[in-house]
């Protein structure tokens, strides 16, 4: 038996009205461009018969049991036998006989081949107002920003892959975020990605669709969070350090007085809470991308690493013993000054200015010292961090 050199994967949930629609294109377009390929259908539990249509029709068909579209398509992927993967929904709203250019672009070496449903032309009523002009180009716009993916349509439901290429990704999530993990993760193994323009037609359903619009947003933002922790912690938290640090150093002293309002210790109170929020969250940046290397979350990264050949734990202990010494240290130049006082009622736009100071050092010197000693258990087990142990 010959092996295909394409597979075509479509994930099924109760598409009888459009699934033999879809593989009769897909057989066509083997036929007229001499594709060696096969047709699997994963089908995800449907109970309208749409299993014995796509068998009727001469498709393998793949019954996962686990629900969600990344673990129908990921069903279906395992049980394919081509070189090549091209996946595609089963509502007739893309066009099989468009695989041509997707297999032209695997054959040169990409890894990945994206459809752009914005290049090739969205026909009336195929995608919601929201989706075209919000929804899509914003979370596309966001994978771009974050990964540097050279992708403009982060969702499109028709894209093909090395088979090769897909197994080096290790995708996970089982809902409809698995368009973007397979996005994200192709670009974060560098792999090789390039699009072509597709045409998106409206379904042929009586149904509605099963995309639920703002919950699969969600789910499609929040892991580009999770797999983006600078702009999860790093950049808000320099952002805050630095908010809170220009505030901090003109209220340290004295009120401002803007025009409109005084600026006084309540102002230096939350620049000072601006200030620790932004470090804490740059710390947790560092936590995040160590934990997320060694699961294999994130590839790895030698100048994110390079850091820990000088950050050692005995330069952590000692800034974050510094730190608190200033703390104490102000602190107790704050319990003389209210001594001379004879431990009476004092000024509070001046007392707090010095109280204020000092929780701010001593606070963020206690955050460094237990940071360090985490960071050095990180280290214990991974040679990429081991000078910070050592």
């Amino acid at each position: 038996m010959i092996k295909p050199e394409l597979s075509i994967v479509i994930p099924c949930l109760n598409e009888a009205e459009t699934l033999g629609v879809c593989i009769q294109k897909a057989k066509q377009a083997f036929e007229v461009h001499e594709i060696e390929g096969e047709i699997v259908v994963a089908d995800n539990g449907s109970t309208d018969g749409s299993q014995k249509i796509a068998v009727s029709l001469g498709a393998k068909v793949v019954d996962v049991k686990e629900k969600g579209y990344g673990s129908a398509l990921m069903g279906g992927i395992e049980a394919a036998n081509g070189k090549f993967i091209l996946m595609g929904d089963a509502d007739d709203s893309y066009n099989f006989l468009e695989i041509a250019p997707f297999l032209e672009k695997l054959r040169e070496g990409n890894g990945l081949v994206m459809g752009n449903r914005f290049q090739g032309g969205i026909k009336d009523g195929a995608m919601p107002f929201l989706n075209r002009y919000l929804g899509n180009p914003v979370l596309s716009f966001v994978g771009r920003l974050f990964f540097h993916s050279p992708v403009g349509d982060f969702h499109c439901g028709m894209r093909a892959f090395s088979k090769t290429a897909y197994q080096s990704w290790g995708l996970q999530t089982t809902g409809m975020e698995f368009a973007t993990e397979m996005v994200v993760k192709a670009t974060l193994t560098q792999t090789a990605i390039t699009e072509v323009p597709i045409s998106l037609y409206p379904d042929g359903r009586s149904r509605p669709p099963h995309l639920r619009r703002w919950r699969d947003g969600w789910r499609h933002l929040r892991f580009m969070c999770l797999y983006a922790p600078a702009w999860l912690f790093l950049y808000p938290g320099l952002t805050l350090m630095l908010i809170g640090l220009v505030l901090g150093l003109l209220l340290l002293r004295n009120p401002i007085d803007i025009g409109v309002a005084v600026l006084d210790i309540t102002t230096l109170l939350y620049a000072s809470l601006m200030f620790l929020s932004g470090f804490q969250a740059i710390l947790f940046y560092f936590k995040t991308r160590i934990y997320a290397g060694q699961q294999g979350f994130l590839p790895y990264s030698p100048k994110f690493y390079k850091l820990f050949d000088f950050f050692t734990l005995e330069k952590g202990l000692i800034t974050g013993i510094i730190l608190c010494f200033m703390g104490v240290g102000v602190s107790i130049f704050s319990l003389k000054f209210w001594a001379n006082h004879h431990f009476g009622i004092l000024d509070p736009s001046s007392i707090l200015r010095i109280g204020i100071f000092a929780f701010t050092t001593l606070l963020m010197g206690i955050q460094v010292i237990f940071s360090s000693l985490f960071f050095s258990i990180m280290g214990l087990n991974n040679k990429k961090i081991s000078p910070f142990y050592r």
